[in-house]
């Protein structure tokens, strides 16, 4: 004993003298020659060579490994490390002081057998604190690195007594459902999950039959690649939990858990998520109380499977696409939210029941908050713009109230099926709104269902006059407005856009996108976009607010609609309607107040209704451009056109009141709408190529002029509209000058058109081509009409390609002698094609060859005041299958031919005439060789003007004679151009 005394003696001064410099040789080896000893347990100063635990804590090892089978506490002041398992035996206790920090540091496809689990009989005592919590997180800070903490209790299960868990064969379950595994508070668990198999997983938080002996509160499990807590049956209950972004199920049950999780935040702000809840197997009833879930990215709430379920109360969902999905037809009784069945069909929006600020513990820089706005408004209220809003019913902004919805805020409008009309904002007489939207984030107020109609819009009441009186109750909500305060002011609104609303009440009676009910002049509008609305955009019910810059796209009824005597003024207003069905671009009712529009600008591309006035309403309207309307102004009760007073006239219905749009939709491009319907000038020089867009209506503002070089191609279905001043008509035209082409690529379904804006004969000039080929005028040769050149020697010239074209209202009239026609062809050469072709009420010729080689066939002419058919110079081309027909009295001839004699050709020439008149007219010597012709209705059937030789002109094969009757031919079918008369 006494050398073992001396021994322990000589050990104790030798760990003395090392400790003065390290503890390196506690944990391994001895001086040579001694023998490692250790005297009582406890790193105290009294052992050799040995690492005995205890109070030596500058010698503790930070590397959470094996098997703890003694009491531990860590120390918060070191940052532990895990490398693999650590496992708390049955009999000890691992105690987690405030502020420890456990980080797993996992090699690749080490993720599965690295976390910490508390084995049965085991306990846990997690110590943090709010302004102290423990933290475990991994190293690479990347979901699934490792697999979390995992208690196993020993409470019932379904699975019963020792059942043999997915992950690392641990033992969980029993009979005591008091079973206490120890304590948790304050603890943040990150980037755990890491999956085993596509079936077995490891979660944040896992516990296997932990029983309510087990104190869980105040606990993130954030950024997990499985769930983030999962219940494996058990007794115990929690609190206050936070789940942000775990990527299978925030929270996941099974095996009858039977406890109650308080106060849960979950958070989904990452795509590909599976639920908020999932439940599944039998139904130990569990009970989430208070319970708030928010995504921004849509997903799955709550899920239950077999036959699982839940006592929920106080829910709070927002954001996902699906609330309730019983996954496998289990009964929705098992599954009780507020005291009733579940029921999928309900969204489950309400005010958030768990207040994110509770967890402000956590440091989370993720956010994703939502607020409901619902009840009435006494006091002045800003909202977040970071915080997504959503509407659940009424929410009244009262007397004295004042709203302020800063730029970039989202209202969204969730609304129950029969609880439309009750969803609305309405801001009250002597209550504000301010609406602060910037082109670059306006306010957006919407429905979560996106279908028009799904709620009630913006309704603002004020105090200024309407026919109606003061206190007059409005047909929605028995709203109070009206009064004598004209200049009253119901706030500000900028940059908002309304979608989906318009809620019927009834036939007679419907909310719209925005009401103005006696809204005062003091009331700022501007920058507005109304889309998508069952019923009007806007409306105004009496009242003197002037508004401006509107866009309105697709509401069902009016786009502009006002009524009891509103007297102000909207400028700058875009309309756009795609969609059949709708009503009117405006509508006007009851007195006549003389609201002003200035700029009004409306396209439909499905016809319809551009402006109704009903009872004895008018206005004063400035910069009207209508396009695409079958009619342009109806007075609906027969009121006098001079209350409309249009661009300083008195309306008239038989106007298009087309013209080069007066409001810029580009002006609008904060809407970030996908209705396209766009317009654009055509005028200048074309020195390259450009291709036409169908999808837009052109407006010719002067002449374009296609140079040598460039091609115009204009696709089928394309509109192009001579907008013209009066007096601008002659320098109105499109050219295609020598050396330049055209590629026109209408079809028998969808032609080109070129028409003109009043719809008057003469309005424009119609499409000049000039060519390369001979003429009798030479080369180079001027043209009566725009100083065009013309003509050489290249008879073979291909000025480009014609197909399916319709011009309408040409022949502008330079002077008595000179005159531009529909299609005017200057020396075209024959490698130029044209073919179907109508020329329709022009106020000179249809079609007039200036010499050339040219061919062209099947050409329908209709109504042209002067000629149908004209050449002169020597044209010495073929026209095949032409259509004339006159019903209007003072046309000059169906066929006028002039100067020297080329002998061009016709075949198949029918002309039919109402009103008597000249068929065929042959001036100075020229002629023609025509075959099968056909002639009905003509006073004068052939007439050599200046006495030329009958033999000149070839009629069936025989010289022509005066008398005919050339009623013998084969008539061409009409119906071949039904492509053009929408027969």
């Amino acid at each position: 004993m006494k050398t073992k005394i001396l021994r322990l003696t000589m050990g104790l001064m030798a760990i003395t003298s090392l400790f003065l410099t390290s503890c390196s040789s506690d944990d391994g080896g001895t001086d040579p020659g001694e023998e490692a000893t250790c005297s009582d347990g406890k790193m105290n100063g009294d052992e050799t060579g040995i690492d005995c635990g205890g109070s030596c804590t500058a010698c503790e090892d930070t590397n959470l490994t094996g098997s703890l089978t003694e009491d531990r506490t860590l120390d918060a002041s070191k940052t532990y490390t895990l490398t693999t398992t650590f496992s708390i035996e049955s009999g000890a206790t691992l105690t987690i002081p405030a502020g420890t920090k456990i980080i797993a540091d996992v090699e690749s496809g080490d993720e599965t057998s690295t976390y910490i689990v508390v084995q049965k009989g085991a306990k846990i005592n997690i110590q943090g604190t709010s302004s102290n919590p423990v933290e475990m997180t991994s190293e690479n800070e990347s979901a699934g690195d490792w697999g979390g903490l995992v208690i196993a209790g020993n409470a019932t299960t379904t699975e019963g007594s020792d059942a043999t868990a997915e992950v690392g064969q641990i033992k969980y379950g029993g009979s005591t459902d008091t079973d206490n595994s120890g304590s948790i508070s304050y603890l943040i668990i990150r980037y755990a999950g890491a999956q085993i198999n596509p079936d077995s997983q490891y979660n944040g938080l896992t516990l296997y039959a932990v029983g309510s002996g087990t104190t869980i509160n105040n606990v993130a499990l954030i950024d997990g690649k499985d769930d983030g807590v999962e219940f494996f049956g058990g007794t115990v209950s929690a609190s206050n939990f936070y789940l942000e972004n775990n990527e299978d199920d925030a929270v996941d049950w099974t095996e009858g858990w039977s406890g109650t999780l308080t106060n849960t935040y979950v958070v989904h702000t990452v795509d590909g998520f599976s639920t908020a809840v999932e439940a599944d197997g039998e139904n130990g009833n569990p009970t989430l109380a208070n319970f708030t879930a928010v995504s921004t990215v849509g997903g799955t709430a709550l899920q239950f499977k077999k036959t699982s379920g839940a006592t929920i109360t106080g829910l709070s969902l927002a954001g996902y696409d699906t609330t309730v999905d019983m996954k496998d037809d289990g009964p929705l009784a098992n599954v009780q939210i507020d005291g009733a069945d579940a029921n999928p069909e309900l969204s489950y929006i309400a005010t958030p029941t768990v207040d994110i600020e509770r967890f402000a513990w956590v440091n989370s820089s993720t956010t994703a908050e939502t607020s409901i706005l619902t009840g009435s408004l006494t006091s002045e209220l800003t909202l977040d713009a970071e915080i997504k809003y959503f509407l659940d019913s009424t929410f009244s902004v009262e007397a004295g109230g004042k709203l302020i919805i800063p730029a970039g805020t989202e209202i969204v409008a969730d609304v129950e099926n029969g609880d439309e009309t009750s969803t609305y904002i309405v801001v009250q007489k002597g209550g504000q709104i301010d609406i602060q939207g910037t082109e670059s984030s306006p306010v957006i107020m919407t429905s979560a269902n996106e279908n028009p109609g799904d709620w009630g819009g913006l309704v603002i009441a004020g105090k200024a006059t309407t026919t109606e009186g003061t206190d007059a109750t409005a047909e929605i909500g028995q709203i109070k407005y009206g009064g004598s305060d004209d200049t009253d002011n119901s706030g500000s609104i900028k940059y908002l856009v309304i979608k989906y609303a318009g809620a019927q009440i009834n036939p007679d009676s419907q909310y719209n996108g925005l009401s103005l009910y006696a809204v005062g002049s003091g009331t700022t509008i501007d920058n507005v976009a109304l889309i998508d609305g069952k019923d009007d955009g806007v409306e105004f019910f009496g009242g003197t607010v002037s508004a401006s810059n509107f866009y309105l796209e697709n509401n069902e009824d009016d786009a502009v609609d006002w009524t009891e005597g509103w007297n102000g003024t909207l400028t700058n207003t875009y309309v756009i309607h795609t969609v059949d069905g709708f009503s009117t671009a405006v509508e006007a009712d009851g007195e006549n107040g003389n609201p002003t529009l200035a700029n009004f600008t409306a396209v439909s591309t499905v016809g319809g209704t551009a402006l109704q006035f009903k009872k004895t309403s008018g206005a004063t309207i400035t910069g009207l451009s209508l396009a695409g309307y079958d009619t342009t102004v109806d007075m609906k009760d027969n009121g006098p056109l001079a209350n409309v007073q249009l661009d300083g006239a008195d309306a008239d219905p038989a106007l298009p009141y087309i013209a080069t749009p007066t409001v810029d939709i580009a002006a609008f491009a904060w809407v970030n709408s996908e209705t396209e319907i766009e317009t654009s000038v055509l005028s200048g020089s074309l020195s390259t190529d450009l291709t036409l867009d169908a999808d837009i209506t052109y407006y010719l503002a002067e002449t374009l002029s296609v140079e040598s070089g460039a091609t115009l191609t204009i696709p089928a279905g394309t509109s192009i509209i001579a907008d013209v001043e009066s007096g601008d008509e002659t320098s109105t035209y499109i050219v295609v000058q020598k050396g330049a082409k055209i590629d026109i690529q209408g079809t028998e379904a969808s032609p080109v058109v070129m028409t003109s804006s009043n719809e008057a004969p003469g309005d424009w000039g119609g499409l000049v081509i000039a060519g390369n080929a001979t003429t009798t005028e030479g080369t180079d040769a001027t043209a009566e009409v725009g100083q065009i050149k013309y003509g050489g020697t290249v008879d073979t010239d291909n000025s480009g390609s014609i197909s399916y074209l319709i011009i309408r209202y040409a022949g502008a009239q330079i002077n008595p002698d000179s005159q531009y026609n529909g299609l005017t062809l200057y020396a075209v050469g024959s490698g130029t094609t044209i073919e179907n072709v109508a020329m329709i009420d022009g106020k000179d010729d249809g079609v007039e060859f200036f010499g050339g080689t040219v061919s062209v066939s099947n050409f329908y002419f209709e109504n042209n005041d002067d000629d149908a058919i004209d050449w002169t110079e020597g044209w010495s081309g073929t026209l095949t299958n032409a259509y004339v027909l006159h019903t209007n009295a003072g046309f000059s001839t169906a066929v006028e031919a002039d100067g020297s004699n080329n002998n061009p050709k016709l075949v198949n020439l029918t002309a039919v005439s109402t009103q008597d008149g000249t068929a065929l007219q042959f001036k100075k010597t020229s002629g023609a060789t025509i075959t099968n012709l056909y002639l009905e209705g003509y006073a004068t059937l052939v007439d050599m003007k200046d006495s030329g030789p009958l033999a000149n002109v070839q009629i069936d094969g025989a010289d022509a004679t005066v008398a005919g009757p050339y009623n013998s031919g084969t008539k061409v079918d009409i119906t071949l151009f039904d492509w053009a008369t929408g027969n």
